[in-house]
């Protein structure tokens, strides 16, 4: 993960509800003793639990996808989820355009990662991008639509990659089809929602996930190989990037973030403690028929 897109992300002020965001790093089932952290004071607010405990994914591979659900497309038009299943594997990715979070690093890490595959989008797969806020209309979908197929930087044949937006019901019914929990902060207007991508069959069913916000190109190059083959992947570890709320009204972040940042600092202090170590047994060492 490089450190200044994620410094980005976790900026960026959202034009809809003028709040600055934090990333929060969900370890599940993380139960490390945690040492203070020498360079930012946080306390426990900014994320509910109430808010937090149902967000995350449930891997549902095999499970078919309703391809009856019906979206707008970045132009406006009505479609179907299974207008896009015809003979190619898909690579779905759930966010909203206006998320001032992870949304951006979820698609920016999708366009690295296709960007240095020798298959080609269009011909060979297709990306569909489904905003999870009924809020986002074909506008919001356009101007994202633009931004990362202009940026992929390849002749887009059969226009491999869209952005769809849709009703409340479509979008849950979705969701919950492929495992990906969210929830709404009205506090925010923002979502809390998991940094994920899923790749599809050709029949719509789901083949594998991607967590977080880089997914290295051979792994998903070889997995959308399978999916074309109707093959379906194995589980994967659960390690979650999760998008949540700053404090605005006191300058802090949650507890979640502070437990990673804890965390990051014991095993910092760590090193360089075993580095000392072996220094010192470096300098004390003797070589043999030498006097100490």
């Amino acid at each position: 993960m490089k450190i200044n897109a994620l410094t980005r992300a976790c900026t960026h002020i959202s034009p809809r509800n003028f709040s600055i965001g934090t990333c929060v790093l969900l370890f599940l089932g993380a139960t490390l003793p945690l040492a203070p952290s020498a360079f930012v004071q946080f306390q426990t607010i900014g994320v509910r639990p109430s808010l937090l405990k149902n967000v995350g994914l449930d891997q549902k591979l095999n499970h078919q996808i309703p391809l009856n659900l019906q979206f707008r497309d970045e132009r406006g038009d009505a479609v179907t989820l299974g207008q896009y299943f015809d003979g190619k594997p898909v690579i779905l990715a759930l966010v909203y355009y206006q998320c001032p979070l992870l949304c951006t690093q979820v698609l920016d890490g999708l366009l690295n990662s296709v960007q240095h595959i020798s298959l080609q989008m269009g011909k060979d797969y297709r990306i569909l991008t489904v905003s999870i806020d009924p809020r986002d209309d074909p506008t919001d979908a356009l101007e994202k639509h633009r931004l990362f197929t202009g940026e992929y930087g390849r002749d887009l044949t059969g226009e491999g990659w869209h952005f769809l937006t849709g009703q409340n019901l479509q979008i849950h019914e979705l969701a919950d089809a492929v495992g990906f929990r969210y929830a709404y902060d009205s506090q925010s207007g923002q979502y809390a929602h998991p940094s994920v991508i899923m790749v599809l069959t050709p029949s719509g069913k789901i083949s594998q996930y991607f967590y977080g916000i880089v997914y290295p190109p051979r792994d998903l190059r070889l997995a959308l190989v399978q999916a074309s083959g109707e093959k379906i992947g194995n589980p994967v570890d659960a390690f979650l990037l999760l998008c949540c709320s700053y404090d605005v009204t006191t300058g802090r972040y949650g507890l979640i973030i502070s437990r990673v940042i804890k965390v990051a600092a014991g095993l910092t202090v760590l090193g360089l403690a075993l580095l000392i170590f072996y220094l010192r047994k470096d300098e004390n060492y003797t070589l043999p028929g030498k006097r100490a």
